[in-house]
């Protein structure tokens, strides 16, 4: 027989095909069993008569335990009763491993032992669907890239220095010198955008935060083009557009797995450019009026001048279906590569994007510094080490061009489309404060 993947199934329906995968559950009335079925790609529901095996097999077959690995063999036909819409009447099965005891069960588990159980974990249907829409975005933004004639530029892991002070960093033994984990390629994908014109990169990355929140990792991957020659407009389209790919690209080809996780797909559906832009001072003048209505709550601690807050960034996006782009910050907390603003120089062409539904920023970017002095002068200011930059420099001193981009946070717009509530779920193997292992 032709072994055949779940996904593959609309190609074969009516033939005798053979499935490998493991026992996901399993439910009997007498003479038949109902085997669920899993092999990577999907699920399948596998009916087990006594009348089909022999006496041997089919008690066999009445003695599987949950994950056992296995090859089933039968006729494949479409039931829509059926989960997945397909069903494998089974002439023969095989059991290859046994699973003794599996630990995941039915009953309610909590989080930490879910994440004791990553390894494990991740064979659930939801956490299944959820890492499939993660590959899914993946592959939906490099198609993005791709198609627009970017090149993809992988930037180095090891840095000899930051990218946004040291505070956040990482650092290792580096032979006799000390190196540290990459904070974002941006540094290097500038150098990259001045070689090819305009790149992306794609990678892990690091950040020794102290933080616990559901929106935090310490190791997450970044996705980071630079585009030389582009305008502060410009570069704002550009994260809209690419935003707007992937969700539709996810609702195309993986709805399925969306509904598995029970996600709200008028949510998504109701996404659509052009995404509200407002400046940092109208986002200001929201949050006053808020805690002005709203004395002592979670959120009316803001000042005008600081940078925001999670619950700063959910009150502005919160009337928006759409992601909201927020513009031209404070110079005075943002980092020293970015470009000011020609109109005020107290503030940046920077540029910020929150998601909606309160899942906050999954966006920043700016139009970078192009002028060597004015760099050099910031380096100064910020006290980074002349030396180590210098690399950086002598990009604005070799044919200096107006150039941006902006980093996507991998892992908080997986969660956002997915609906989930927590980064840690976004990712195969989560790096916290407090999570090391497995």
């Amino acid at each position: 027989m032709k072994r055949v993947y779940v996904e593959d199934f609309e190609k074969h329906a009516g033939e005798e095909v053979e499935v490998r995968g493991w026992l996901y559950n399993m439910r009997s009335s007498g003479k038949i069993l109902f085997l669920q079925v899993r092999d990577g790609s999907g699920y399948v529901q596998c009916v087990v008569s006594k009348y089909d095996l022999d006496e041997e097999a089919f008690e066999q077959a009445k003695a599987l335990t949950q994950e056992t690995s296995l090859i089933i063999r039968g006729k494949l036909r479409a039931d829509k009763r059926a989960p997945g819409g397909y069903e494998i009447n089974v002439t023969e099965l095989e059991k290859i491993g046994d699973s003794i005891d599996y630990p995941i069960t039915k009953k309610e588990h909590g989080d930490a032992f879910l994440l004791d159980h990553r390894h494990l974990w991740l064979r659930s249907a939801k956490q299944h669907a959820l890492l499939r829409i993660r590959h899914e975005l993946i592959s939906a933004f490099r198609d993005f890239y791709n198609n627009r004639g970017f090149i993809n530029f992988d930037s180095p892991i090891f840095t000899p220095n930051a990218v946004e002070g040291t505070t956040t960093l990482f650092s290792t033994e580096y032979f006799d010198t000390t190196a540290y984990l990459a904070q974002s390629g941006q540094l290097y994908g500038e150098a990259g955008a001045m070689a090819h014109g305009k790149i992306y990169t794609f990678g892990p990355t690091f950040r020794a935060e102290k933080s616990k929140t559901r929106r935090h990792l310490t190791e997450f991957w970044m996705l980071e083009p630079e585009v030389a020659f582009i305008n502060f407009e410009e570069l704002q389209e550009l994260s809209e557009d690419m935003i707007m790919y992937g969700i539709e690209r996810v609702l195309e080809r993986r709805r399925p797995e969306l509904e598995t996780l029970e996600r709200d797909i008028s949510k998504l559906e109701a996404v659509k450019k052009p995404f509200p832009r407002i400046d940092y001072h109208k986002c200001a003048d929201i949050l006053e009026q808020y805690a002005k209505d709203h004395p002592g709550e979670e959120g009316s601690d803001f000042v005008r001048g600081d940078d925001f807050g999670a619950k700063h960034e959910t009150i502005v996006a919160e009337p928006y279906d759409s992601p909201v782009i927020i513009t031209r910050f404070p110079a005075s907390f943002k980092a020293f590569y970015m470009k000011r603003d020609p109109e005020d120089n107290d503030l940046v062409l920077g540029m910020d994007m929150i998601a909606p539904e309160g899942y906050g920023e999954i966006i920043g970017g700016s139009i970078r510094e192009d002028d060597y002095e004015t760099i050099l002068k910031r380096v100064r200011e910020h006290d980074l080490p002349e030396e180590m930059f210098q690399w950086y420099l002598d990009l604005r001193k070799y044919g200096s061009v107006p150039h941006g981009g902006f980093g996507l946070g991998f892992e908080r717009t997986v969660t956002w489309i997915a609906g989930r509530k927590h980064l840690r779920e976004a990712i195969p193997f989560p790096r916290m404060m407090y999570r090391l292992n497995p």
